[in-house]
């Protein structure tokens, strides 16, 4: 191989090392629009779509029927919205929710957590607050929060808590009092002026999007399905209004060596041949290394027990950020909920509906948290699982019965146990199973790791 040769292999092996970089950090970006797009699209039948700006609220709790997403929630009503703050601030409004436990995490279009009214931060009194876009300049009304959004695309998935099915039409009430209006027409003149001003549709958070709105297919196989061409032109014009972080300044700066410019027109057709097909070997080891993380997302291991801490805000961790992008878009922040899963006994046997489980909390080792914690039964394809007392969850709202000395043991396995003690029985399915454990405001002693969830032991 010849000098020129061989500097030539070594630059393009650069340049798919530098395009499989900017896959891993645009993969959020790309995934959020397309998911805003199928979710506001008309005619969407997605549950929770609606119109942008506009809340649309999941009335019930899934039962075993329910195979529209996988890890269903038994514990919260949903409430969803996708939100386009290129026009002006949007005004949230969220009612006196009595004590109920609720948070409105708010994420920006790399899914990160950037505010969270709720229970824990904002109490559970009314609250008016005006999600700003950047850029603005305008003046609020008096008793509005301001909350500065670091994009123009912000999605919303609230949870509210629920208590059971007869405690729906509560909560339904709740999620009626949680409001999206126009800032414009609820403040001064100066104010809509402003609005105006700084609205254009060069920045709007609307990307051309890859031809007509898919309806049908998961937006994570819609990414997958992208061709890099298509994929770094949508991360080049999202990112007009939807800048990166500070932080990211020197990845925004490799991204320009690709030519993903933020606003530019990403221009493939220029590109040399042997560009193009080092930046698609680039792409498809980006998407490669997004998979595995997502098998594998990182996680404290103890007892069986995988328990996520380092979700909802990344930072410069792009890898991670894809992860959970890809496994479970809209993470919340560890200091709202925990979710630990278990797939493995107390002997590193995965757990099958075959065997009699129990799950031993001492009287001082009850989950530590401030407002609740269940524990959800999953098949093995993550749904919930058909049972005779069509119980999908069981934690510290139902009629538990503890033993003499203040210690909880949970039943988990299929067949009935004996009479007097179905109130601790979480039914599994005939075959493979796995739990996640749900614990709402968590603790410190949780966020530490100096609290963890017992290893589910095998009883026969």
């Amino acid at each position: 191989m010849t000098t020129t040769e061989t500097q030539a292999t070594g630059e393009s092996a650069a340049l798919t090392a530098l395009a499989a970089e900017a896959y891993v950090f645009a993969y959020p970006l790309v995934t959020m629009e397309l998911t805003r797009r199928q979710m506001t699209a008309p005619g969407a039948v997605v549950p929770g779509s609606a119109a942008p700006n506009t809340f649309a609220h999941l009335p019930v709790t899934p039962d075993a029927s329910f195979e529209g997403v996988v890890s269903p929630n038994a514990d919260t009503l949903y409430s969803l919205a996708w939100l386009d703050l290129s026009a002006g601030p949007v005004r949230l409004s969220v009612p006196d929710t009595r004590g109920r436990y609720f948070l409105l995490p708010l994420y920006d279009a790399w899914t990160n957590v950037f505010a969270c009214p709720g229970s824990r931060t904002t109490g559970s009194t009314a609250g008016e607050f005006a999600l700003v876009g950047p850029g603005w300049a305008g003046e609020l009304p008096p008793g509005v929060e301001r909350i500065d959004a670091p994009t123009s695309m912000v999605a919303i998935i609230g949870r509210t808590q629920v208590n059971g099915v007869a405690d729906h039409p509560a909560v339904h009430a709740v999620q009626a009092g949680y409001r999206l209006t126009p800032l414009t027409g609820t403040c001064p003149t100066t104010c809509a002026d402003s609005a105006r001003a700084t609205a254009s549709p060069a920045t709007s958070a609307v990307a051309a999007g890859p031809g007509p709105v898919d309806l049908v297919t998961a937006p994570v196989d819609q990414v997958a399905a992208l061709d890099p061409a298509t994929f770094f032109a949508m991360t080049a014009h999202l990112m007009a209004a939807n800048p990166a972080k500070p932080d990211d300044a020197p990845m925004v700066e490799r991204l320009a060596r690709l030519g993903v410019v933020p606003g530019r027109p990403f221009d493939w057709d220029s590109l040399s041949p042997e560009d193009r097909q080092a930046i698609a070997e680039g792409a498809a080891e980006g998407i490669a290394r997004v998979e595995a993380a997502g098998r594998s997302p990182r996680a404290r291991v103890r007892d069986g027990w995988m328990t996520p801490v380092e979700i909802g805000a990344y930072g410069t961790d792009y890898l991670q950020r894809a992860a959970v992008t890809l496994i479970g878009l809209g993470a919340n922040l560890p200091q709202d909920a925990v979710y630990p899963v278990c797939r493995v006994d107390g002997d590193g046997e995965p757990l099958h509906g075959r065997h009699r489980y129990q799950l031993h909390f001492a009287a001082d080792g009850l989950p530590p948290v401030n407002a609740f914690w269940s524990l959800t039964m999953y098949n093995d394809r993550q749904f919930f699982v058909d049972n005779p007392i069509d119980r999908y969850a069981i934690g510290d709202r139902d009629a538990l019965r503890f033993n003499a000395d203040g210690s909880l043991t949970l039943l988990i396995q299929h067949t009935a146990p004996a009479e007097g003690l179905e109130s601790n029985w979480l039914p599994a399915p005939e075959g493979s199973f796995n739990l996640m454990m749900r614990l709402f405001w968590p603790r410190p002693a949780v966020l530490g790791g100096t609290w963890h969830a017992p290893a589910v032991r095998r009883v026969g």
